[in-house]
């Protein structure tokens, strides 16, 4: 249904004067909601001192919440120590993680090498560990033939060939021919889990405390 212009006209001065929402304005002029978006959705309008102020304390409260959440994650991290550490292979993922593991972003678990016997080791205890679902990635270099990457990795962490993603490395065309390089590419394993993060460095502060 076509609206009188002098209903458009409305809806824009109520956007730019008022600083109404959508939803406000098509209330207000009893209009759909699709409507009102057509005539004045492209019109941006700033928060006023009251919006901004309530995005700020609910920013706030959030960062609070998930700062309690790693605080618990982390105490939950040296509770459980000894009782992993039963099993010799849990120390041996640890310093790994030190030695190896990304510790760039607090809700990421991450190793990445290119000996299986690492991988192997890393993934079992990331999935024993974690929660969340496990990320494989490769990279490999030009040269390389991707399906048989695929088919070592998947027999390395136990997973479907199609399961481990590939990554071609940004300077692959030079290292062709190359004896050093990996023969099997480098294979990173990643969860998103900011509980494991916490735990994982509790983990390892306990490590370091031992090496002091």
């Amino acid at each position: 249904m076509a609206h009188p212009e002098y209903i458009r006209k409305k809806a824009i001065q109520l956007r730019v004067e008022k600083k109404l929402t959508i939803d406000e304005i098509a209330e207000r002029l009893s209009v759909s909601r699709t409507t009102a978006f057509y005539w004045v959705g492209r019109i941006k309008i700033p928060e006023t001192a009251k919006q901004s102020e309530k995005r700020r304390k609910a920013s706030l409260a959030n960062s609070e919440r998930a700062r309690l959440k790693r605080e618990r994650s982390y105490q939950q991290g040296v509770d459980e120590f000894d009782d992993l550490a039963k099993d010799e292979t849990f120390r041996d993922f640890v310093c790994m993680y030190l030695g190896e593991g990304s510790k760039r972003c607090r809700n990421t678990v991450c190793i990445a090498n290119s000996d299986p016997t690492v991988i192997a080791l890393g993934s079992r205890w990331i999935r024993r560990l974690g929660k969340n679902k496990i990320r494989y990635s490769v990279q490999y270099h030009a040269d390389q033939d991707l399906h048989e990457l695929q088919e070592f990795w998947s027999g390395i962490v136990g997973v479907l060939p199609e399961d481990i993603n590939l990554q071609r490395k940004s300077n692959s065309n030079q290292l062709t021919g190359r004896t050093w390089r990996s023969a099997h590419g480098v294979l990173s394993v990643s969860m998103g889990d900011t509980q494991l993060r916490a735990r994982l460095e509790a983990w390892m502060d306990r490590i370091r405390s031992e090496w002091k």
